[in-house]
């Protein structure tokens, strides 16, 4: 036994000094990796912009490991950074032009927006922009739509068939495993919850889809058509008619400018280049290798106070990416409120919205530092609901035409699983209570009549809160404001039509705009919230939601927008929501 315990002590302090040299090593391997190298360009560069990457508000850092086990560098490039470098692109001689390789979307709306009104930027200086795909989405094609030539494989596809939105209704779901959703709401166009309700789209809803709707496309079209010098009428003709069906159909009616192979177009950037011979490769840079490579820091005597919001409002401290925690933006913008520094605060919003006591403490911060500093609304893709909830102070909000904003609403949801307990499961609750709502908020159990009362009384006033701070924020009656509520959403377009939002623009103008009002002739960025280093992100990774998130995703397939909404369904049960009704996502 004695010899026993020394092989087993001697075994363990072994595996213990071996596993604190393998982490010390690792340590010193990740250090290695994330220790800044320089990216040189060299001459001839053309930059490379890929239609299929996702552009998140800021930065993302990659694993620091991938380049020592084979794999590409995940880096991403925030979407303001990918403006910048464009438009730095734009005068750097070392790039001569722009290939953009067009394949799916994955950015929204208002995301393509920005980057193509960059790319229509860099044009102007006379560098070219090629683009090319064997299969090219509808929402790629609004981005390669500006390129001086667009190639498609001859025998790929370009899809244009129009937009369409498609809701899912769990309402015969739920009556199958005896599952009551005791709905409260405000608005009547407030249809986050018509999914739980209806088995089809109520009219309301209906009529609100179509509105925007008809505002994205036609802005789509007018874009398209401005560029390839057609009229919009003929191009939603050819949508309508199924013209485009194949990459001969796209030629035939001027939608493209050639059918090429890969190959094909690389010896016409070649000779664009004026390259020859074995040599002449094309020096093609991503925008990640040109993000390395170029300091597009401005340097100033004042600063700018740039917050990113993007994701789900919730409560609480987390610092999670795609989450606005309510706990986490207090600080970041009482921060900035506080340092004399900072001489105005620009608040990028890209949010659905999420819990209405979350988006009340992220207003009331932004109001308090309104009063000493200029605030400045910058609207993304969504600022809806909580997301408009929290941009309504500002001094001036601005949101690209296509943006999807308002939705100036609440709801709150709240179960009855006991048919689904007892009839499907066996299970039966019972117990005793001192007052008679101590048990309010149990999904075991229907409500009573007095438990709705109070439960649609606390709807009621976050609405009436929501609208009071809509009609200070903006300067409006509360008639005009009740109108134009309901829970109704609206394009960046109409609803600069009707007061919600003051201009047209992207994070450039709104910047400039905070520093017009702020007085500041010259002015750097301070960004937040802090991009995490890689060391940090790399040991994120072990059991975050991300990682969680691409399993699901690999795992579900077409399913995972489906398990997704049950999911918020059931993470939203018992309080009361500013949501939109929808995530838009279109090919």
């Amino acid at each position: 036994m004695r010899n026993f315990l020394k092989i087993f002590l001697a075994s363990f302090v072994a595996l213990l000094v071996f596993s604190g040299f393998a982490f010390f090593f690792l340590l010193i391997l990740i250090g290695t990796a994330t220790a800044p190298k320089k990216t040189v360009i060299g001459a001839n560069a053309v930059l490379v912009l890929e239609t299929s990457q996702a552009y998140k508000e800021q930065h993302v850092s990659g694993n620091p490991l991938n380049s020592y086990i084979g794999r590409p560098d995940d880096a991403a490039t925030g979407l303001y950074d990918a403006v910048r470098l464009l438009r730095h692109a734009a005068y750097d001689d070392k790039i001569k032009g722009i290939y953009i390789k067009v394949d799916g979307n994955a950015a929204g709306f208002a995301t393509n927006e920005e980057l193509r009104n960059a790319l229509l930027d860099f044009k102007k200086t006379g560098k070219f922009i090629y683009a090319y795909g064997e299969v090219m989405s509808q929402h790629a094609y609004y981005l390669a739509s500006v390129a001086d030539k667009i190639y498609l494989n001859p025998k790929g596809g370009l899809e244009f068939s129009g937009f369409a939105v498609q809701y899912a209704y769990l309402k015969g779901l739920l009556e199958k495993l005896e599952i009551e959703p005791q709905i409260f709401y405000d608005g009547k166009f407030k249809s986050a919850t018509e999914p739980l309700r209806e088995t089809q789209m109520t009219e309301a809803n209906r009529i609100q889809t179509t509105a925007f709707l008809s505002q994205l496309y036609g802005h789509y079209l007018s874009g398209i058509g401005a560029q390839r010098k057609i009229d919009t009428a003929a191009l939603h003709q050819y949508a309508n008619e199924g013209l485009i069906q194949e990459s001969a159909d796209a030629l035939r009616y001027k939608l493209v400018d050639g059918l090429k192979y890969d190959d094909q177009v690389m010896d016409e950037l070649r000779k664009k280049l004026n390259l020859d011979g074995k040599d002449g490769s094309v020096n093609f840079v991503s925008l990640n290798q040109y993000d390395k490579a170029t300091d597009i820091s401005a340097t100033g005597d004042s600063k700018i106070a740039l917050i990113y919001a993007q994701g789900d409002i919730v409560g609480g401290n987390t610092d999670a990416e795609g989450k606005i925690s309510s706990g986490a933006y207090l600080k970041m913008i009482r921060k900035a409120r506080e340092d004399e520094d900072v001489k105005a605060i620009v608040f990028r919003v890209n949010s659905g919205g999420g819990s209405a006591l979350a988006s009340e403490v992220i207003w009331r911060e932004l109001t308090l530092a309104r009063k000493v500093k200029p605030v400045v609304v910058s609207m993304g893709d969504y600022a809806a609901s909580g997301g408009y909830y929290i941009s309504c102070m500002a001094d001036s909000i601005f949101a690209q035409p296509n943006t999807l904003t308002g939705s100036i609403g609440v709801f709150a949801v709240l179960p009855n699983l006991g048919g689904f307990f007892k009839n499907k499961l066996g299970v039966t609750f019972d117990g005793v209570k001192t007052a008679q709502y101590a048990d309010l908020g149990t999904v075991s159990r229907p409500m009573t009549d007095g438990e709705k009362h109070l439960m649609q009384q606390g709807v009621d006033s976050t609405y009436a809160a929501f609208k009071s701070r809509v009609v200070a924020g903006r300067r409006l009656s509360g008639a005009v404001v009740d109108s134009i509520a309901q829970g109704r959403v609206w394009s960046g377009e109409d609803a600069k039509r009707i007061g919600l939002v003051d201009r047209i623009g992207g994070i450039d103008e709104a910047i400039k705009c905070a520093a017009k009002l702020a007085h500041a002739g010259t002015y750097e960025l301070r960004e937040y919230p802090s991009v995490k280093d890689p060391l940090t992100r790399f040991f994120s990774h072990f059991g975050d939601d991300e990682s969680s998130t691409r399993i699901l995703k690999r795992e579900l397939g077409e399913n995972y927008d489906l398990y997704m909404r049950i999911k918020h369904l059931k993470e939203m049960s018992g309080q009361v929501e500013a949501k939109m009704p929808f995530d838009l996502l279109f090919n």
